[in-house]
């Protein structure tokens, strides 16, 4: 495993991100294929096994039976110090509003059986809050130890402007993460928000970096049941399926070239792109040993705009 700095925060992660989405009580009716407390156990002992030691959840997963099932499992497997959790609020009543990330804060950190985060995330932008009110509850936390740092969701170039912006009129703590929607198959990003993270040093730790499994394989559809019921990453792919294809089987094919897995050569390109750390679920342990092969390819300038030549311009999906 390697290990890379967040930003400018001075805290170091792995070069994978354990989503949690996976983890939870499927009776919550958030996903019928979340993992049960010994099955997170187990994933969450490999992970850290392989050295992943930066961990993603949100207080909204499975309503917050993520959030519990790590916190045990870190209990049972590591000591606190030795990882770097980190959760999210905004899909909560009152989203970014400073009574309601106050009282999330505390929730979250209940659910997770510790004092503190590592990493606090706003998971959209919020249009019903104003930014200075947002910023000023975030930065409370930081000061009141709560949170280490701050990082950004899914959202457009200009609303994490101006909130950076704002943070740094005020004085205020402003974010060292950006969590956006980011794979072969879908750069919108590329025209803003990336050059923009990358002019503030902002680390980028792009969620659905596989979208969600298409990136892995050459048929669209897999028989599994988190493809048979996961409706969200049907509107996010389906679409746009008949483009797309031909990337897929472009990754295919250098996966072939490389002797490796299609999932190796997707998440490669991640790091040729700067990406700091790209956050993959896993519901099975081989998963995790998949993904962190891709830390041994090395795709080529060439073979980099091969991927990436038939792409095409999509709807915006993520930022709302």
């Amino acid at each position: 495993m390697k290990y890379t700095a967040l930003g400018n925060s001075g805290i170091q992660v792995s070069s994978f991100c354990l989503g949690c989405m996976s983890f939870g009580d499927p009776a919550s009716q958030m996903h019928a294929w979340t993992l049960n407390p010994q099955q997170t156990d187990d994933i969450v002992a490999h992970a850290l096994d392989l050295g992943i030691t930066f961990f993603d959840t949100a207080n909204t997963y499975s309503a917050g039976t993520s959030e519990e099932y790590l916190g045990q499992a870190i209990k049972n497997h590591t000591t606190r110090d030795r990882v770097v959790l980190a959760s999210k609020v905004y899909f909560n009543e009152g989203h970014l509003s400073k009574a309601a990330i106050e009282r999330e804060i505390n929730g979250t950190l209940s659910r997770l059986g510790t004092d503190y985060l590592d990493l606090y995330i706003i998971h959209r932008f919020d249009y019903t809050t104003p930014i200075e009110e947002t910023m000023a509850a975030l930065d409370g936390l930081v000061k009141a130890g709560k949170v280490r740092a701050l990082g950004a969701s899914a959202m457009y170039g200009y609303q994490f402007h101006n909130m950076q912006f704002c943070a740094e009129k005020n004085g205020l703590t402003p974010f060292v993460s950006m969590q956006n929607h980011y794979n072969l198959l879908y750069r919108e990003d590329e025209r803003e928000l990336i050059p923009l993270c990358e002019q503030m040093n902002v680390a980028r730790t792009p969620y659905s970096p596989l979208a969600a499994g298409r990136l892995s394989r050459l048929e669209w559809k897999a028989n599994t049941l988190r493809s048979q019921t996961d409706k969200t990453a049907v509107s996010k792919y389906d679409s746009t399926e008949q483009q797309d294809s031909v990337i897929v089987a472009r990754v295919d094919e250098l996966a072939k070239k490389h002797g490796a897995t299609m999932t190796q050569i997707a998440l490669a390109w991640h790091f040729v792109k700067g990406v700091a750390s790209p956050i993959i679920g896993a519901t099975k342990q081989q998963y995790l040993d998949d993904a962190v092969g891709a830390l041994a390819i090395n795709l080529t300038a060439e073979e980099v705009n091969y991927l990436e030549e038939c792409y095409l311009p999509h709807k915006i999906v993520g930022a709302i």
